[in-house]
């Protein structure tokens, strides 16, 4: 149990920004957490334990030049001969000829030489420890030696820990790093495996103690010492033999914070199967270790991050998926976990209990003792007193009872706050794996799991204690940071939660259960006054799975959202969280059921009124107000009613104007919903379409030309991404329009004009071209699904097809063929796009 640290797409900032045109194969929604996420840079961090490394690397490149490296001091020809054994150790490492360990020294030449090169004794331990551990000792003595070892280590790590973090990256860790030279790092793993390596029927037995004090000394010197990690992660038969160790209970936080540091930096990801007895093991853990095992799942079951740019492109990513064929590591690992008799239920009742059905603090104060121990670090409960004292006070001032009554507070209040905050940092990591489950190729087995085990209606009973509850003047936070920053794990629970909303609410049908039976009922009684046939969906949904109580947990989600403060970073998550409700087919009643809440004037108040500067929240509620407009005559109305003067109005326009990648879904929607209400002849439509500001400016053929000639000149083959791919399926659909109209030779020659006056003829035609050769190698793959296109738009996959296929049309004599509008001196359609 310990707090996520700040950054990544596990807190406050945004996943890469997928657009509904770019999901992936399988069925992945928005979003997808990636491996690297997970673990680097922060979100899934510790309380007070950072995963950066030290500076071992330029020591043992001093050590390996002949310099002084750590350790150095005193006289010159000590710090010469002590820099000659450095060097000597650390090229037998990397050779493996010569010295390798510090064993093969002498004692007498360490003792000489311990004073004056500062190795405090370290060298001489290890030979100790050696001569204790051979395979057929005891190991009686091991245990006081590592006694001594461990305080010289633990002091360096808790400096590491604490200390600003720059200052943290340029200073050095002789100890850890003499320990790791002189062999330390490989002796504890020899001690720690030999069971698993002696024959005789009678195993050697190695105390709890031991093992905890052997895991501690490891984690440490993985935290000071650069590359230890690395190297533990490359012995992929200790990684494994690490899991066999968190069937002990009194070694399991230790064994647990180990294994997901090693798993973190490893260049493979394991596979869940090879790990012995996989299902009795997770079987055999209770709730806490269950959730504490969750942060190694996460490691498991998120997508590798190549952390390079250039490695997002949709070119890279089918180039990627052509060379491998089969489902990745992380997908096996999900479809692992899904066979575990039992484990989704176990998420669902951790995910929903209340901090009242918790086993107590009894466990919590167990593992707060272990942190102690381990690292010495009071700042923990330092943290956790200043809660206690300022609840002590804030009763005294409250009441003017006796002088004991503060320390009364103390002693009641504390243990409450602990097991709020205990029972967050759980929450967190249940949500995040279920949330990767959600996006994952058997999202359809775990939707139907997670229905029927009743998360979202337990979610929805949480939803003001503990989710959203208001903010008391004590909330524990991380050393050096304040309660309103990302690593607050009040804020990074809030934005787990929305993620796991948007996830479930994604282009699928039980997005329902995250209304109660009267919300439903409202959605029916839309359906019959509009004279529409009610969504199968919200018919066939079992009222016994939704939500309880006066309001659902869509409802609740409104108020907030409605409340958020302008600069709030909730905001973004939001939005997001909504707007997965009204993907998929476009349905009136859903929409209206927003409508009705007020949303459509909120979102207009924080583009236009509020000014939103963010370009992440203002993509957020492009799409979202997108969603909810489209082909929906009522919600143009309100549009219209509430920007009701033309400064308002250039305001709106500036923004969407602003960054098309960001507004383009809305453009969108503006563009298929004046395209059917052109078609219709109702009075009230004919009425919103003569008074409506955006209807009338989209009308504009040169408006939407503008659209059309700045959406394909922002993007390119090379650049695409799953964020920026939504602005060639825009520009297609107005094309698409343009040829029900039979106007699709008009738009091209009026492109072909736009170029010239740009003075750069074929300069669009050209890209546009290689777009949409692109278009047919992404899209037409047979992996890929188009219902997300056809939803979007109400156009047939098959018109979608027609028209690429029209417009590549090698026939210069085609009207519709965009070689017809390039001449033979600027024509540039061959180039070969493909990624090597």
């Amino acid at each position: 149990m310990r707090l996520p640290s700040a950054g990544a797409d596990y807190t406050s900032q945004r996943p890469p920004r997928r657009r509904r045109d770019a999901r992936a194969p399988g069925g992945g929604a928005a979003g997808r957490p990636s491996r690297r996420s997970v673990q680097s840079g922060g979100g899934r961090g510790r309380f007070l334990f950072v995963s950066g490394r030290g500076g071992g690397a330029a020591m043992a490149a001093a050590a390996a030049a002949g310099g002084t490296g750590p350790g150095g001091g005193g006289r010159r020809g000590a710090r010469t001969a002590a820099t000659n054994i450095l060097a000597q150790l650390r090229h037998g490492q990397l050779s493996g000829c010569g010295l390798t360990r510090g064993s093969q020294i002498t004692e007498a030449l360490l003792k000489e030489r311990d004073k004056q090169a500062k190795w405090n004794g370290i060298p001489l331990l290890l030979q100790k420890l050696y001569e204790h551990s051979h395979p057929n000792s005891d190991f009686s003595q091991c245990q006081s030696i590592l006694k001594e070892i461990s305080p010289l280590l633990s002091m360096e790590a808790m400096a590491f820990v604490t200390e600003d973090r720059k200052a943290a990256q340029e200073s050095t860790f002789p100890n850890t790093y003499t320990f790791d030279l002189f062999g330390g790092v490989d002796l504890l793993v020899e001690i720690l495996m030999r069971p698993t390596l002696i024959t005789q029927k009678k195993k050697q037995k190695i105390s709890d103690d031991l093992i905890k004090d052997c895991l501690s000394i490891l984690y440490n010197t993985c935290i000071c010492t650069e590359g230890v990690t690395r190297r533990l992660a490359e012995r992929n038969d200790f990684v494994l033999f690490l899991f066999t160790l968190m069937t002990n209970k009194k070694t399991f936080l230790q064994t647990a914070t180990l294994i997901e540091d090693i798993l973190g930096v490893k260049k493979e990801m394991i596979q869940l199967d090879d790990i012995p007895n996989l299902a009795s093991l997770v079987s055999s853990f209770d709730q806490q270790q269950l959730a504490n095992f969750c942060r190694i799942l996460a490691v498991t079951i998120s997508e590798l991050d190549t952390g390079s740019d250039d490695k997002h492109t949709l070119l890279a990513k089918n180039a990627q998926q052509k060379k491998n064929l089969g489902p990745s590591r992380a997908e096996i690992n999900q479809a692992t976990l899904l066979n575990i008799p039992g484990f989704i239920e176990r998420l669902c009742k951790l995910a929903t209990r209340k901090v009242s059905e918790t086993t107590g603090t009894s466990s919590f104060l167990q593992e707060l003792e272990e942190w102690y121990t381990w690292l010495d670090n009071a700042l923990v409960l330092d943290a956790l007193m200043r809660v206690a004292n300022e609840e002590a006070e804030q009763s005294s001032t409250e009441s003017s009872d006796e002088s004991g009554l503060a320390n009364t507070s103390t002693r009641t209040q504390l243990p409450q706050s602990m097991k709020i905050m205990h029972e967050i940092m759980y929450k967190l990591e249940v949500l995040y794996v279920l949330c990767v489950l959600l996006m994952g190729r058997q999202r359809n087995q775990v939707h139907k799991m997670i229905a029927e085990f009743k998360l979202i209606p337990g979610l929805n009973n949480l939803f003001d204690k503990l989710i959203w509850r208001k903010h008391s003047a004590s909330v524990l936070v991380l050393h050096g940071h304040n309660q309103n920053c990302d690593c607050s794990p009040d804020i990074t629970l809030k934005i787990q939660f929305l993620r796991l909303l948007q996830s479930f609410s994604d282009h699928h049908e039980n997005k329902y259960l995250l209304l109660n039976s009267q919300e439903l009922n409202e959605l029916s009684a839309i359906s019959h006054k509009a004279n529409i046939p009610e969504v199968d969906a919200v018919v066939n949904t079992d009222r016994s799975l939704v939500c309880d109580g006066k309001r659902g947990l869509l409802t609740r989600l409104l108020q907030v959202m409605k409340k958020e403060p302008a600069e709030s970073s909730f905001r973004f998550w939001q939005a997001r969280a909504v707007e997965s409700f009204l993907r998929g087919t476009t349905s009136y009643a859903d929409q209206m059921f927003l409508l009705k809440r007020g949303l459509l004037e909120h979102i207009l108040y924080c583009i236009v009124d509020s000014e939103c500067k963010s370009r992440d929240v203002l993509q957020s509620y492009f799409d979202l107000l997108g969603e909810l407009m489209k082909f929906n005559i009522d919600a143009f109305k309100r549009f219209n009613k509430y920007i009701n003067t033309d400064e308002k109005f250039q305001i709106f326009l500036n923004q969407i104007n602003s960054s098309l990648v960001d507004s383009n879904m809305l453009v969108r929607c503006i563009t298929l919903s004046l395209d059917r209400f052109e078609n219709q002849s109702d009075a009230k439509v004919a009425e919103v379409l003569s008074e409506c500001r955006l209807l009338s400016y989209m009308s504009q053929m040169s408006m939407r030309m503008s659209f059309l000639f700045r959406l394909i000149n922002i993007i390119h083959v090379q650049t695409l991404t799953q964020e920026n791919v939504s602005c060639l399926n825009t520009s297609l659909v107005i094309l698409m329009l343009a040829r029900r109209k039979e106007k699709l030779p008009f738009y091209l020659r009026t492109l072909q004009q736009m170029e010239y006056t740009e003075k750069y003829p074929g300069f669009i035609l050209n890209n546009f071209h290689s777009l949409l050769r692109f278009w047919q190698q992404h899209y037409l793959n047979k992996d890929k699904d188009s219902t997300c296109l056809e939803n979007s738009s109400c156009i047939s996959f098959t018109y979608w097809k027609e028209t690429v296929s029209i417009l590549l049309s090698p026939d210069r004599t085609s009207p519709c063929a965009i070689v017809s509008y390039i001449d033979e001196a600027y024509m540039d359609i061959d180039r070969d796009f493909s990624e090597e």
